[in-house]
């Protein structure tokens, strides 16, 4: 590590570094859906969202795992950090040739599937555009891995700001969705020969492909890559089941409505990755206490975030939209409305507490269960509810999988009920949220107030709201697990595991030695 980058890691938390850098570029990504529904009439758009949705799903599953596997290899690799890294530089870039190619042959089987014609013309470029991202799509990974938090941070925000220069300006001045595409691919050389520089310097000599370390590596990623290929599936399956049974516009209205909000990946990805490297130095040190408090720590302070700006979206849904997107996509509201609640669940990082114990084989087992929970019951909730079904049923695969998921991390940790979440944390902030709520409301329903004034005089109403109840409040209903109860193990709970409780913490300060 550098002298510079020891001492940004050590002046600034790791994960608000990685949160400043997905920040930088949070207000250009956002805003891409928001300009292109203003430039492309709904059918354009409609055929967009669509693009992307099929550039999402592949860029995924075609990863395998092999990216992810650096957050548990690089970690504890000194010299074969780099064969590591170089094994999947490989995989990725022939896993994006061949989805790259079969994007190409299939174009007129897609757009007939979907029943969008328009989608045949610019699947060619789509496939272009993810086989260079693909290549390059561990160089965060590898920067947070090797501890480069300062170096992940500017990738990230770099990245973003970037990608959305070069999607709007084309689109803007052409209005074709084809110069967007052009833009894109632009966009994505520019990356992966930054990424194949960076791997140059920072692993001279050492960035060649080892065959003995590959089959480690894809015995640890292959189960999670089949675990993210059934999660990724079942998590998008409701915009395809749209997308086939309605035309595009109805499909640009529902993806409206399904509107990603970056903040939650900017917020609840880095705080995850972070997690992953903190509990697989003490995973290593057999330090269940601190592996715990760690969990329930990042639990809560997500918690405390997630809830207030989950009830505040809830408050804001329909002036919020409006205002992005215009009245043409008034309908979207409710949608937004259901699916808003689905940002409750980012505060609990389970798959990264998962994967820290190599628990990929039983991530497979949870998402097949969510695709048959989805298979199952997508057409009667369609039929029921029209496109507000889909949206239903996807929370509840959420809701299942993170149930499933605690019992799984309880029985790991080897805890009760009571200590595996910041229960007093989690109450106190729902009470927040809810109280907060109220004054927002009464605003909200001011009559006679123009339409972006009222959205931003009842979204200060309801942040101020927030910030003072959590100064009146007592200090345990803070954001952290709350108390000494909850941040330690007693070793009753381990018989027989002599390395936990107070031999554990003294086996972790001599593995920090």
């Amino acid at each position: 590590m550098s002298r510079n980058e020891g001492a940004w890691g050590g002046a600034i938390s790791p994960t608000f570094l990685l949160m400043a850098g997905r920040g930088v570029g949070f207000a250009a990504t956002f805003f891409i859906p928001v300009v292109l529904a203003r430039t492309f009439d709904q059918e354009t758009f409609g055929t967009y969202r669509q693009l992307f949705l099929i550039f999402s799903t592949l860029y995924f599953i075609a990863q395998f795992g092999m990216a992810e596997s650096l957050f548990y290899f690089v970690p504890e690799a000194k010299e074969n950090a780099g064969r590591f890294v170089s094994n999947a530089l490989v995989f990725l870039g022939v896993s994006g040739c061949i989805c790259g190619g079969l994007l190409h042959l299939t174009r007129g089987k897609v757009a007939l599937w979907l029943h969008n014609p328009a989608l045949a013309a610019d699947l060619p470029l789509l496939g272009v555009f993810l086989v260079l991202m693909l290549a390059s799509a561990q160089l965060e990974m590898a920067l947070t891995a090797r501890r480069r938090y300062f170096g992940a941070s500017l990738s990230y925000g770099l990245s973003d700001l970037g990608r959305a220069v070069m999607f709007l300006v084309p689109a803007v001045v052409t209005r074709r969705l084809e110069a967007l595409l052009l833009g894109g691919v632009l966009f994505a050389v520019i990356r992966l020969v930054a990424t194949l520089r960076y791997f140059g310097r920072e692993f001279p000599g050492s960035l060649r492909p080892d065959r003995a370390l590959l089959r480690r590596q894809l015995a640890y990623a292959l189960p999670f890559g089949a675990a993210v290929l059934v999660d990724i599936v079942q998590m998008n399956l409701h915009q395809y089941a749209v997308a086939w049974w309605f035309p595009a516009t109805t499909f640009a209205v529902y993806s409206v409505g399904c509107l990603q909000i970056p903040i939650v990946d900017l917020v609840a990805g880095p705080a995850g990755n972070v997690l992953m490297v903190r509990m697989s130095e003490r995973r290593a040190a057999a330090d269940r206490d601190e592996l715990l408090r760690l969990w329930t720590e990042t639990t809560g302070h997500l918690a405390a975030f997630f809830l207030p700006l989950t009830v505040g979206l809830l408050v804001l849904s329909r002036d919020l939209i409006v205002v992005l997107f215009t009245d043409r996509y008034a309908a979207s509201v409710p949608i937004f409305m259901i699916w808003a609640l689905s940002m409750l669940f980012a505060a609990l990082q389970t798959d990264a507490v998962l994967r820290v114990f190599a628990q990929t084989r039983f991530l497979l087992l949870l998402n097949s269960v969510r695709m048959v929970l989805l298979l199952g019951t997508i057409g009667w909730f369609l039929s029921t509810f029209m496109p507000r079904g889909a949206v239903l049923v996807t929370l509840l695969g959420m809701l299942t999988a993170k149930v499933l998921a605690l019992g799984r991390i309880r029985a790991l940790l080897r805890v009760d009920l009571r200590r595996l979440l910041p229960w007093r944390a989690l109450g106190m902030n729902v009470l927040v949220a809810g109280a907060a709520a109220v004054p927002a409301l009464l605003i909200r329903s001011a009559s006679g107030v123009p339409l972006l004034p009222r959205l931003l005089l009842t979204g200060l109403t309801y942040a101020t709201a927030c910030l003072a109840l959590r100064t009146l409040l007592p200090r345990w209903a803070s954001a952290s697990s709350g108390g000494p109860d909850e941040r330690a193990v007693s070793d009753k709970k381990f018989p027989g595991v002599p390395l936990f409780g107070e031999a554990g913490r003294r086996a972790g300060e001599e593995g920090k030695a």
